[in-house]
């Protein structure tokens, strides 16, 4: 089906109707990437970060095009939209420095070692290596930050893979205007012509998972499509990585010291409604003490907050289904709701339901359904043993957060069992903005993600796209440069 872009504050189409990939095409972008792999893989990481630095320097100075098109086809707002194209760029910026740097090659040198067995061994020396050509699926929600450019596509270049893109639909015209830029620059800055390549549509898509010529995959998005597409790469003839990052609820738990505190409900509507909910680490379930007024409180602000356009049609109506579901659970009941700001296009409301500590032991699925958008879930419990036994039954999921005291017993309980749940722990904050650091880690155990071993946010990021090799007895001036002595 051809991809439209669509104004989610109308619903009005607009722009040209762009077509889906042809077999030809697709074959034409395929043969390029994977003909550009040897020469991209074999440039001096100088040059790669060269030629990387140069593209993060063209979309900014395109950003007086890019942004105002991100904004009509997402609705996401001019200045949160500038801040993330900046983002975008700065991760272009920090992998062209780790290629500076040399680091992520993971060097390590034994040097022969003639004393008998098994002391001794032979010359070896190991590095990491790039894997080939990988394929990208970006997210609707981060139009820049996780799509054409976006983290997956900086790492896997910067690691030496050639990339291919699937155009997100939500976004069709600035995936063509974004892969335009970032293809003409690295080409510009002395890369292979096929260095980076997109296609469009469903089937397209399929293919790129299953071609032989892919070595792995970046995926952000839904579980369903992200679990079908994983299926796809473990069951081809050679199973290849896929890192699915698939969204969670995220939860917060507040111990009863830190229930009290003033401004901790509008702080958590605050980030469960930025975006309108359109964050993969918006918080959607707050777990609080019974005997406290915070569930209250929360009611009464999220009454009082609007709601916004969505990212497009099929966003917002899962969206609808999903609270839907939720709050037809048996024990579960809606408590406060707001307004959309616009009842045109995609707008969406927030909603707050809650339930019990008794109630989610008697049913686990009450707190794995994830409302991708402005509705939360409270939990109430009445002992730090419901506290604890609560934290064990969320599903895997890429940030909890921890509201508490340091000197509270229930705060120590819950720190190794939220750690074991999730890729990401944060103490008296909140879990939305992900910072692009060597330390970050945005993944999880599954479903948050289809691999808890590495992140998609962060330097390390680098590393899903290569792999270990060791050289035996080689001689020196036949090694990659980065294992000479």
């Amino acid at each position: 089906m051809p991809d439209q872009s669509i104004d989610p504050r109308t619903g009005t189409p607009f722009g040209p109707i762009l077509p889906e990939t042809t077999d030809a095409e697709f074959e034409a972008v395929l043969a390029a990437a994977d003909a550009a792999f040897p020469p991209w893989s074999s440039m001096s990481r100088a040059a790669r970060a060269r030629a990387i630095t140069a593209a993060a320097d063209a979309l900014d100075a395109a950003s007086d095009e890019l942004v105002p098109l991100a904004d009509r086809e997402s609705g996401l707002g001019l200045p949160r939209l500038t801040g993330e194209l900046a983002r975008t760029t700065f991760q272009l910026r920090t992998f062209a420095a780790e290629l500076e740097a040399g680091d992520y090659l993971g060097v390590v040198i034994d040097h022969v070692n003639s004393e008998p067995l098994p002391v001794g061994h032979p010359d070896l020396r190991r590095m990491l290596v790039p894997l080939g050509p990988v394929g990208v699926f970006g997210a609707s929600n981060f139009p820049f930050a996780f799509s054409v450019a976006g983290g997956d596509t900086a790492s896997a270049l910067a690691a030496g893979c050639t990339v291919v893109v699937k155009a997100h639909p939500g976004h069709p015209q600035l995936s063509d205007a974004v892969g335009r830029i970032l293809h003409d620059a690295l080409v510009s800055a002395g890369a292979p012509d096929g260095v980076f390549g997109l296609v469009r549509g469903f089937d397209a898509g399929k293919n790129l998972v299953t071609d032989p010529r892919i070595k792995a995959v970046g995926f952000t998005g839904s579980q369903g499509a992200g679990r079908a597409l994983f299926d796809l790469a473990v069951s081809r003839p050679e199973p290849i990585p896929f890192y699915g990052e698939l969204g969670s609820v995220n939860p917060v738990f507040v111990t009863r010291q830190a229930a009290s505190r003033p401004s901790l409900a509008s702080d958590y509507l605050d980030s469960l409604l930025l975006g309108v909910g359109q964050f993969c680490t918006n918080p959607g379930v707050i777990v609080v003490p019974r005997d406290s007024d915070l569930a209250d409180r929360i009611a009464a602000d999220i009454a009082e907050r609007n709601g916004g356009p969505m990212l497009n049609q099929s966003v917002r109506d899962l969206y609808l289904r999903h609270v839907d579901e939720l709050t037809s659970k048996p024990g579960v009941r809606v408590i406060a709701t707001g307004a959309p700001a616009d009842p045109n296009g995609f707008a969406a409301g927030p909603t707050l339901a809650a339930t019990t500590a008794s109630e989610v032991f008697a049913d686990p699925s009450i707190v794995t359904v994830e409302c991708f958008g402005p509705a939360g879930l409270v939990v109430t419990y009445d002992t730090d043993d419901e506290a604890r036994a609560l934290a064990s039954v969320f599903p895997g999921s890429l940030v909890a957060c921890l509201h508490a005291d340091d000197d509270e017993e229930l705060a120590l309980a819950l720190l190794p069992i939220l750690a074991a749940r999730t890729g990401r722990v944060v103490w008296n904050g909140w879990p939305t903005g992900v910072a692009v650091t060597k330390a970050q880690q945005h993944g999880g155990p599954f479903p948050a993600a289809t691999t808890s071993m590495h992140t998609s946010v962060g330097a390390t990021a680098i590393r899903r796209f290569l792999r270990p090799v060791a050289f035996q007895s080689v001689p020196l001036a036949l090694l990659p440069e980065e294992l000479r002595d």
